[in-house]
């Protein structure tokens, strides 16, 4: 064979390898909605970036006719791109080999990617798309996800880890996807669970779809397990790009400041007014939050899941952080179970990658209940407080409104080394409400007067008295738990200020193997 015969037949093992499964099953994957492996790979990446690791390796067993089902890749491409310019390590699973069934082999291309972005330190992508375990290769498939597993687990806190599942996902499968940062689901076309609907009717009787045990509409509304829902995998590809506009490549890299023309300086008038006059009425903490950042973008995690918290990525003057704020609108902001574990995850992946944290407080408390304490609030609430303690990044915190009891301490406050801590005129920084307070406080006295008229005006009166003494931000600001009380309208400019001057900040914690934070 000469050196053109040689160069044809490498060209043909390309192409060869390039078709995956085959065009019949290429065109069955478009039939379910679903895009190729390498489809996918081809919109994350800037053009022409991708370089492929391995395009020629295949499975060794031979049990069960596999020695028959070889093909050029063995169900997963990997290798490494840019997104942006910025160099990414990427697998994508394909499900037109063999149903996308992790081997041997197959895990060990992923481990390959996830050692060389661990070296370079740059992010991993992880594209889910797989029927699970291969069976016919029994517990050496099943050590092929423990060692991804255990990568996921050193790569933690290290570099970025995101997996999109945009296919099937279940089984010990599952367990490389919650071991990531971020997790984005495809709608109607991806799932995720340990145990399927058959499985589940024989054990329980359950009878239930695969899209209501574990498609995206469950687990970025319910369990909390995905960030992101999107409504295809284009959409979902550019999530991913989206995100890594925030982030550095790695934890010792500071995220990428940008250019932007939206003036720092920048006074919102609407901000003065925004406040209901009453307390008890609600308002949109999203109406804040598009005002004070950089062009109005904001690129929110798990929207539809603990919806009285809101979490997500912004910029201040071009600069990246991570918003955390309570959201009125859904059980007046207060803290759940849920929620709290929802802010405590991302205050830690901000942390973890040196991003900047933006705290907005209006707090009621937590949520009352037996179902709340049984559930755990106690752990769960100690979560976001360890979470906020534990964080070293700048922490700016402005509370817009209320910011009562053991709340106001997890969120963000003095005590828990926040940087920066303004109050807007409006705040009211107590242990609780003007009702309950008095109550507490007067009701003995008050049930004591006979007439209801002077005993009405009796405790208006006296929650009067306490509004004008604790609820407001001047007892705080007195003794230095608020930095500075700030008109509303300012509050961009100063939050960049901040920013600005925070950037040289150093803090640590003290030497230790590892935390033992509550879980």
């Amino acid at each position: 064979m000469d050196k053109q015969e040689k160069i044809k037949q490498l060209l043909n093992l390309r192409e060869q390898a390039k078709l995956g499964g085959g065009k019949k099953r290429i065109e069955a994957q478009h039939a379910k909605g679903k895009m190729t492996a390498r489809e996918r790979i081809e919109i994350l990446l800037d053009e022409g970036s991708f370089e492929e690791y391995d395009m020629f390796v295949t499975h060794r067993c031979n049990d069960f006719d596999l020695a028959e089902k070889k093909y050029p890749g063995d169900g997963v491409v990997t290798g490494h791109g840019t997104i942006d310019g910025r160099v990414v390590y990427v697998y994508s699973q394909d499900f037109t080999v063999l149903g996308g069934s992790l081997s041997e082999t197959f895990a060990r291309k992923i481990c390959k990617v996830m050692d060389q972005a661990m070296k370079v330190g740059a992010p991993v992508i992880g594209i889910n798309d797989s029927g699970g375990a291969r069976i016919q290769e029994g517990v050496m498939s099943l050590a092929g996800y423990a060692e991804i597993f255990q990568r996921n687990i050193m790569a933690s806190g290290v570099i970025p880890q995101i997996s999109a599942v945009f296919g099937p996902c279940a089984g010990g499968a599952v367990y490389s996807p919650a071991l990531t940062d971020v997790i984005i689901m495809s709608e109607n076309t991806s799932y995720m669970f340990v145990t399927g609907p058959k499985v589940t009717k024989t054990v329980t009787g359950e009878v239930i779809s695969t899209e209501d045990l574990g498609g995206a509409t469950v687990h970025t509304s319910k369990s909390g397990v995905a960030h992101f829902k999107a409504e295809d995998e284009e959409e979902g590809l550019m999530i991913i790009r989206k995100l890594l506009e925030y982030l550095p490549q790695n934890n010792l890299e500071d995220p990428p400041v940008t250019e932007t023309s939206d003036p720092s300086e920048r006074a919102d008038d609407i901000l003065n007014e925004i406040i209901p006059g009453q307390s008890s009425l609600a308002y949109d903490m999203k109406d804040v939050i598009y005002t004070i950042v950089d062009h109005k973008e904001f690129l929110e995690v798990h929207r539809h899941f603990a919806r009285n918290i809101i979490v997500g990525f912004a910029k201040f003057n071009g600069m990246p952080v991570g918003i955390v704020a309570n959201q009125p609108k859904f059980l007046a902001g207060v803290l759940d179970i849920d929620a709290s574990r929802k802010a405590a995850r991302f205050v830690r992946f901000c942390d973890a990658f040196n991003v900047p944290i933006v705290t907005l407080v209006d707090v009621p408390g937590f949520m009352p209940g037996s179902a709340q304490e049984y559930g755990g609030i106690i752990i769960q609430g100690a979560k976001l407080l360890y979470a906020y303690g534990e964080a070293t990044v700048p922490k700016i915190t402005v509370t817009l409104r209320k910011s009562y009891g053991g709340a106001h301490d997890v969120m963000s406050c003095k005590q828990l080394r926040g940087d920066l801590n303004y109050a807007w005129p409006s705040a009211e920084i107590a242990v609780m409400g003007a009702q309950g307070a008095i109550e507490i406080l007067e009701g003995k006295k008050a049930g004591s007067i006979k007439d209801r008229e002077e005993r009405d005006r009796y405790i208006a009166g006296k929650e009067q008295e306490y509004i004008e003494k604790f609820a407001n931000p001047y007892a705080a600001a007195r003794v230095g738990f608020i930095d500075d009380v700030i008109e509303p309208r300012n509050t961009r400019f100063r939050i960049i200020r901040g920013l600005q001057t925070l950037m040289t900040k150093k803090d640590t914690n003290p030497p230790k193997k590892h935390s033992n934070m509550p879980l």
